[in-house]
């Protein structure tokens, strides 16, 4: 597989992931089903935007790097509190919890790959000569 398909294919998963979750949380009940969950349209939104279109940018990288740290968050929430008792009670949770894991995953590897993807831009751009020749 080549080099650079690889960060925006783990990256999509990761928005997947995460809109899969939210979705099971709206419809457990964990989170309100109201015009507040239209900021997660934005941000994926914004992110998706990052993924396709700033692919192998700086802006790019630090935009999917942003992203999938907050996305590492969700299943730290979950698992260290109530979240994950309240999702698995009712039928489909399995479904709940896979969706954490599976975001835990991607959204790590995206951070691998971004800071990869980071550390190998050039520090400075050369500077174009207005000297005319």
């Amino acid at each position: 597989m080549k080099r650079g398909v690889i960060l925006p294919i783990t990256s999509l998963l990761s928005i997947i992931f995460g809109t899969f979750h939210l979705a099971d949380d709206i419809a457990r009940g964990m989170s309100p089903g109201g015009l507040s969950n239209l900021f997660a349209v934005v941000i994926c939104v914004v992110w998706l935007y990052g993924t396709l279109v700033l692919a192998e940018r700086r802006s790019g990288y630090i935009i999917i790097l942003v992203f999938s740290l907050l996305s590492m968050g969700v299943p730290v929430i979950h698992m260290r509190g109530v979240g994950v008792g309240f999702g698995t009670i009712r039928s489909g949770g399995f479904f709940f919890v896979w969706t954490l894991l599976a975001l835990g995953v991607t959204a790590s590897f995206s951070v691998i790959l971004s800071v990869r993807g980071l550390w190998s831009l050039p520090w400075r751009r050369p500077r174009s000569s207005n000297i005319q020749t």
